[in-house]
């Protein structure tokens, strides 16, 4: 991890101290996963640096890389493990207009099936409901 020995943890942020939970699903360099504790979909999944950083765009170049790593192991391990999964939706929400409830960067891998949705047509474009149709 790039000469720190423990990355720096915030108080009170219910990600910096995850890396031991119970829910974790697999570690990767600078990045870690546990299963979202509000599932989308079963499967949801987040990755999270082990340092707190605020958002995507503050994370380095290293987390980044370690995350899209993990995001295709995640991947092939779910789809090994449920072959009803048809498609993923990954994302990211960064600051408090976006979405972002945990001010801690992490990317959710939600997988998706046939029918979970009336109309999955627009996927992400979903989060401004009126411009999912286009």
């Amino acid at each position: 991890m790039s000469g720190e020995s423990r990355p720096r943890a915030e108080p009170k942020c219910p990600f910096c101290d995850l890396a031991g939970h119970s829910g974790l699903v697999v570690e990767r360099g600078t990045v870690f996963a546990v299963e979202d504790r509000y599932p989308v979909s079963p499967g949801h999944t987040l990755v999270i640096p082990r340092r707190h950083t605020p958002d995507y765009f503050a994370m380095t170049a290293e987390e980044r890389r370690d995350a899209e790593e993990l995001l295709l192991l995640l991947r092939e391990r779910l789809l090994a493990a449920d072959q009803t999964i048809e498609g993923f939706n990954v994302g990211m929400n960064c600051g408090e207009a976006a979405g972002q409830t945990v001010p801690h960067a992490h990317i959710h891998l939600i997988p998706r099936r046939r029918g979970d949705t009336p109309q999955p047509r627009g996927g992400v474009r979903g989060v401004i409901p009126a411009k999912m149709s286009y």
